[in-house]
């Protein structure tokens, strides 16, 4: 976690083998969107998801056929799945022995002894609820009350629920309270934040399309990080799910809060280029995605903030008459237009390589 960012302290739960809450790093989530009774395209997808550094991936269970096809994806995978739930909670109790996690929606479940039974169905097979309130489906009563959905409605609607989690003495919970409004969802995450210890799960929710969708939520999700609020995070976009876990990683890089994979620092290219910056950084970038170790790249078009970016990252390249390769700060080499991308890959897969022996090196020393 960066110095500049107090986080706050909250309780922990465990999805799976993922700790959420307390000083655990803020995990990233998101969810499957291929039809649930196809196994073998949604375990598919969640290997994906996986692979592109998801921590957590969400299920929808919206019937008993899925909730069978549930338990086979579940058994076929490794990442800790959620099993997201509304309306009828006997499918929660179905599923509750494989599930990771229970996402329920209070205002769409009913009445109070069917929480309850979700509640007892968690406690038996020990696994948390994530208790998801939102502002599409608030409570009839709060909708009247309220006129329309608001941070105060939002924050009412959770505390309702947790006075029922905490009258039957179940603590293992965390809690989302989602808008699609910014000012809205991020009012509502503060308010809660200052009344309960539990873990809280963030996002802006049908944020919108893959562009829309990022600027939305990056603002909203990024001021909530910024004030230390949050630990589990899901950027919801209409687009590809693995953009999701993308944009969750690259956020959580901005404000250095967690790092994963190739960190790629470029000028936004301008008439002193000596080479195509969009060109090389988008060739780059697309080439290195595999690489999950955290190493830093400076790509910058000309000589004016080239030299000082470059010898502060682990690999830079700096334009100019010569282009100019620095390795570990230091100047390296001159490398041809026509060789940078190919030069720049194999100086980053080498870095990495060298990280990893003297990684080994001191684990056997230790």
């Amino acid at each position: 976690m960066t110095k500049w960012i107090k986080r706050k302290k909250t309780k922990v739960v465990k999805v799976g083998d993922v700790a959420v809450g307390g000083d655990n790093p803020i995990s990233i989530q998101s969810m499957t969107n291929t039809d649930t009774c196809d196994v073998v395209s949604t375990v598919k997808q969640i290997n994906d998801l996986e692979f592109a550094g998801a921590d957590i991936v969400r299920v929808s269970v919206p019937g008993f056929e899925e909730a069978k096809a549930f338990k086979e994806i579940k058994s076929a995978v490794n990442i800790p799945l959620v099993a997201d739930i509304h309306f009828d909670y006997k499918i929660a109790l179905e599923v509750a022995d494989s599930a990771d996690c229970l996402r329920i929606n209070p205002g769409n479940i009913g009445k109070e002894d069917r929480i309850k039974e979700v509640i007892n169905a968690a406690k038996d097979n020990n696994v948390p609820i994530r208790v998801g309130v939102n502002a599409g489906s608030l409570e009839k009563d709060l909708q009247k009350k309220y006129g329309e959905p608001n941070a105060d409605a939002l924050v009412e609607s959770a505390l309702r629920h947790v006075e029922i989690l905490d009258r039957f003495d179940f603590e293992n919970y965390k809690m989302s309270l989602k808008a699609s409004n910014i000012e809205m969802t991020v009012d509502a995450y503060r308010k809660i934040s200052k009344i309960i210890d539990q873990p809280l799960h963030l996002g802006i929710t049908e944020a919108g399309s893959y562009r829309a969708g990022t600027v939305k939520s990056s603002i909203g999700v990024g001021m909530l990080l910024s004030e230390g609020i949050g630990d589990t995070v899901r950027i919801s976009l209409a687009s590809d799910p693995v953009d999701e876990i993308k944009i969750g990683w690259d956020i959580l890089k901005s404000l250095n809060i967690r790092s994963r994979g190739v960190k790629i620092i470029a000028c936004p290219s301008c008439s002193r280029q000596n080479f195509n910056v969009i060109k090389v950084v988008n060739e780059l970038e697309q080439r290195l995605e595999d690489i999950v170790d955290d190493i830093e790249v400076a790509i910058i078009g000309c000589y004016v903030n080239g030299p000082g970016e470059s010898k502060a990252a682990n690999i830079g390249l700096t334009g100019g008459p010569s282009n100019l390769l620095y390795i570990d700060g230091a100047p390296n080499k001159k490398i041809t237009n026509e060789n940078l991308v190919n030069e720049l890959e194999d100086q980053v897969r080498l870095k990495v390589e060298k990280n990893k022996i003297e990684s080994e090196k001191i684990i056997l020393r230790g």
